[in-house]
């Protein structure tokens, strides 16, 4: 059922039952109603009303923490849609470069060597002719 045909169902009970009530409290003697005490009949049925009406709003409202679900927008299709057609690209011509000359400066274990790797690295180990570079690792030096 509907959340809200609920809460009229229960609404229209609720109201059912005080106005009944009250109705059959007024109909009696005075004398009666004032030595039988029905006000307190009364008083419960409009509180058990109250808390029929209450407790149906509070068991219809949302919950924040549950997902809701919502339908997604439609999408209204105005017409074919054309595809642009494929388009081919021959392939680059292949070149081919010759290597650049390799430029020999100063050649491993001489005296230029030696002296140019230890006024650049201050790590270098003449024995082994390697430096420690910034990464930690050990590299033989070259100079170009």
């Amino acid at each position: 059922m509907n959340s809200l045909a609920k809460t009229l169902l229960l609404t229209a009970t609720a109201a059912a039952i005080t106005f009944s009530s009250i109705g059959v409290a007024s109909a009696d003697d005075w004398r009666y109603r004032h030595h039988h005490n029905n006000d307190a009949w009364v008083g419960g049925a409009v509180g058990l009303a109250t808390g029929l009406i209450v407790g149906s709003a509070i068991a219809n409202a949302p919950r924040y923490d549950e997902p809701r679900y919502i339908d997604p927008p439609y999408a209204y299709d105005d017409g074919p849609v054309y595809a642009a057609p494929p388009r081919y690209y021959r392939p680059a011509p292949v070149r081919y470069y010759q290597p650049a000359p390799v430029r020999v400066g100063v050649e491993p274990w001489t005296p230029q060597w030696e002296r140019y790797c230890s006024y650049r690295y201050r790590s270098f180990d003449p024995r082994s002719g390697t430096f420690i570079g910034n990464d930690g690792r050990s590299h033989f030096c070259v100079a170009n």
